[in-house]
């Protein structure tokens, strides 16, 4: 026990301190903040030969799938928003979809019980993946047509071919994993020494299985993934593990371009992610609420902040519970969730002096108004198109299962939809019947890559990993830098609070609300939790000033900002 509150307090402190020496990053042609300094360098490097945003991102993107496999993946999906230089928004959803065999009872007992585990650890966990199908068709329909397939892929088949030196960081998460990496026969191979040796940082990871589905990539597009050699090997691991992804199910994987939702903040312009995220209705819907209120007035997590801002957040997760979900499936009825008025009418009942329990929070109607691991990297360009993508394989190296032969995890995204009505996932989330499994439906997600605009130009471009805490991030750094006038690495820097309903807590990182605020919000009949991985995110952020590109890696993490 001692040797564990040792630990906790070494790791504050190296939180704190991070936090204290980050320092912002500038350039005037293009920028790229992501998980990895290795995948930055990729995106930028890209742009310096003459591609744009969406080449850099893809080309980010795969070295991510290298450099940062607890969550960078080609195993999973993920989200897209941009901004392009003509002044057009779009989106594009590239998230796991349930199997041909998925069905709503598939992690149900014969006594209707949730088989613990089964939903997160197991080859039944995994989403057919939508990464590549993803990545390649913003390339074919938004690159520069001055990059090849071949170049975009090339330094992630470098990376994992020849092997790069680990951090410190990276080495401590590989031994951290070690026991989970031994339950299955392809992690072993790879990311366990020989020996059984602890990594060290400078030792070379070597990823040569992963080099060859790249290769394959490079060669034959998405058929490189989707059919052939891979999906043979994808649907002999299912086979062998009892999952249901089948090679049919790869084949008929298509990703969809999505309306954005967009929404506004006082001077700023709010373009996010659509269902089946959450992330941007949320987003925009606690901002709208939010907006009713003098929060310049009330300073930054003071009592009274606090307080305010987990009452919206109740409100807003208590909508997500009961509305949101797959929008081929489920009538959402996203514009009266973000409209002004149903944000007026949320807030009737908070009271200032009092905590409402989240027992007592409902669901709106918005009908009535008719009339952990994830990732996120942002990129802009010297032409002002700004890309936001957030890519995840859910839990930390998803599901455990290594696809054997082809070097990449599964993700373990379905845990992400109701496995039953009520019944909390991983992340303490609930939902209802709009989250319901089915077959071919992808599961509600929280991710919120997000692009704000300030007098109808690019200003902002964030998001942020973190499970349901993602929505919560990216709303606290909009208010950072828009009310508290923080500059971007300040913004995704400073400590940040969370609630969502269930559980009925405000959840704190250390450190993160002082002695007196924390008596005050308790004395309102709040209940104060450290986050149980101390850190809430790691948000990467790009700033866009007058004079250049000002870049937010969040010290949380090895998150660095490339420029040029």
């Amino acid at each position: 026990m001692k040797l564990n509150y040792i630990k906790y307090t070494l790791t504050v402190w190296v939180f704190l301190l991070q936090c204290l020496f980050a320092e912002i990053s500038f350039s005037k042609n293009g920028m790229v903040v992501s998980a990895s300094r290795l995948a930055s360098e990729v995106g930028v490097d890209i742009l310096k030969k003459g591609g744009n945003a969406f080449d850099a991102a893809v080309a980010t993107g795969f070295a991510l799938a290298v450099t940062y496999p607890r969550a960078g993946n080609i195993g999973g999906g993920g989200f897209l928003v941009a901004y392009t230089n003509d002044g057009e928004s779009f989106s594009l959803d590239f998230r796991e979809k349930a199997p041909g065999f998925a069905h709503r009872d598939m992690y149900l007992d014969d006594s209707s019980h949730v088989v613990p585990g089964l939903s997160l650890y197991s080859h039944l966990a995994a989403g057919t993946p939508g990464t590549v199908d993803g990545f390649l068709n913003v390339w074919r329909d938004h690159g520069s047509g001055n990059i090849s397939l071949r170049q975009l892929l090339l330094p992630a088949i470098q990376l994992a071919e020849r092997g790069f030196p680990i951090s410190h960081e990276f080495a401590q998460v590989l031994n951290i994993f070690h026991d989970f990496f031994k339950k299955d026969d392809g992690a072993r191979a790879i990311f366990i020494k020989k020996n059984d040796e602890p990594w060290h940082a400078g030792n070379r990871l070597i990823q040569r299985d992963l080099a060859r589905t790249l290769k394959r990539i490079m060669s034959k597009g998405r058929a490189g993934f989707y059919k052939g050699k891979t999906a043979q090997l994808i649907a002999r691991e299912m086979t062998e593990g009892n999952g249901f992804i089948t090679r049919e199910d790869l084949d008929n994987y298509r990703s969809v371009y999505r309306t954005v939702v967009t929404g506004s903040f006082r001077d700023l312009e709010i373009i996010s992610m659509g269902p089946p995220s959450s992330g941007g209705v949320l987003l925009i819907q606690m901002l709208n609420m939010l907006e009713q209120y003098s929060l310049d007035t009330l300073g930054w997590n003071s009592s009274d902040y606090i307080h305010l801002l987990t009452e919206v957040e109740r409100r807003a997760f208590a909508d997500r519970a009961e509305h949101l979900g797959d929008p081929d499936f489920w009538d959402v009825p996203i514009s009266m969730l973000v409209s002004k008025e149903y944000a007026v009418d949320r807030i009737q009942n908070i009271s200032m002096k009092k905590a409402t329990k989240s027992s007592f929070v409902n669901a709106g109607d918005p009908v009535a108004y008719e009339s952990r691991e994830t990732t996120h990297y942002s990129v802009v360009d010297s032409d002002g198109n700004a890309v936001s993508v957030t890519i995840s394989l859910n839990t930390g190296f998803g599901c455990g299962v290594l696809v054997e032969g082809a070097g990449f995890f599964l993700n373990n995204e379905m845990d992400d939809f109701s496995v039953k009505p009520g019944e909390p996932n991983i992340f303490g989330l609930v939902g209802n019947e709009a989250n319901a499994i089915q077959p071919y439906k992808r599961p509600l997600s929280s991710m919120t890559p997000t692009i704000v605009l300030k007098n109808g130009e690019p200003f902002l471009i964030i998001g942020t990993p973190g499970g349901s805490t993602i929505i919560t991030t990216v709303m606290q750094i909009i208010l950072n830098v828009s009310i508290h006038g923080m500059d971007i690495q300040d913004a995704v820097s400073v400590s940040r609070v969370h609630s969502q309903w269930l559980p009925d807590a405000i959840i704190v990182e250390p450190r993160s609300l002082s002695k007196d605020v924390e008596l005050n919000l308790i004395s309102r009949g709040h209940v104060i939790q450290p986050y149980r991985w101390i850190t809430i995110g790691q948000a990467n952020g790009i700033m866009i000033g007058a004079n250049g590109y000002y870049g937010g890696a969040d010290p949380r993490g090895e998150n660095a900002a490339a420029g040029y």
